[in-house]
């Protein structure tokens, strides 16, 4: 794991996200990279200048919130990018070759019962890169008990699990595979991916009406440090392809939840 990308956005919380992700980068040798998105047009005329203007200063907004974190020795780079956020990640992630998204469940604008906002939403329904969705108030602290939950055991590519891979080793991590069959599952959801199968020693099988309920089943008892899912659009997160937000009525987890895209849109 080389590059962690931080979005810091506006969140009166940006810092405590970005301290997480220092934390996490410095455990795994990683750079770090923080972005402001900004979105400015003006007459064609005045543009170079103006757009100029307007990203020294969200420049100098993430060099502020820098400066409320612990860096811990690391070089954090700041890039800005006028336009929409996706197409902002996916220009850095073709620069850098992004390995790894870390992001709080939900911007500063939404209310208390959204867990993912507009704007995380939007990256989780949106980006192909992997993804760390990190509750607000979270401390770092090792990761020794993984909950994979999925509906589906299809892994069309091994490379998906990657991120997983890496974690569970430097941590000498446990992980526990939870299958959940939902209503309509075919026999196929059911065979279990070998690579997936050979990261963990225990595979558990709920049946429940949504994958969902399945983990909340199963949550309290395995206790995991962090849940790992799919980004799949009959998976955990199939409202955003509805809407752009996900209420805690629909998902929640009060733990680090990796988020692993099984095929690129």
């Amino acid at each position: 794991m080389n590059n962690i990308l931080v979005p810091l956005g506006t969140s009166s919380n940006a810092h405590k996200t970005l301290q997480y992700a220092i934390d996490f980068a410095k455990d795994f040798g990683a750079n770090i990279y923080v972005m402001e998105v900004f979105s400015f047009t003006t007459a064609a005329g005045n543009l170079g200048r103006a757009e100029e203007k307007v990203a020294m200063a969200n420049k100098e907004h993430a060099k502020e919130i820098i400066k409320q974190v612990d860096t811990k020795g690391l070089d954090i780079k700041v890039a800005t990018y006028n336009g929409e956020i996706i197409d902002g990640l996916n220009t850095l992630n073709e620069e850098l070759a992004i390995d790894l998204v870390i992001l709080s469940p939900r911007s500063n604008e939404v209310n208390e019962e959204m867990y993912l906002g507009r704007t995380s939403g939007k990256i989780v329904k949106k980006t192909n890169v992997p993804l760390l969705i990190v509750p607000k108030g979270t401390e770092y602290k090792p990761l020794k008990n993984i909950l994979v939950a999925f509906k589906s055991g299809i892994v069309k590519r091994n490379k998906v699990l990657q991120p997983l891979t890496t974690i569970k080793n430097k941590f000498k991590a446990e992980i526990e595979l939870l299958l959940v069959k939902t209503p309509g599952y075919s026999e196929e959801d059911l065979q279990i991916n070998t690579a997936l199968l050979d990261l963990s020693k225990n595979v558990s099988i709920s049946e429940n009406q949504t994958t969902y309920l399945g983990v909340l089943e199963h949550f309290h008892s395995k206790q995991p440090d962090m849940l790992c899912v799919f980004r799949r659009k009959r998976g955990f997160f199939k409202k955003l392809w509805e809407k752009s937000t996900i209420s805690k009525s629909e998902f929640f987890a009060p733990v680090p939840v990796l988020v692993l895209s099984v095929k690129k849109f």
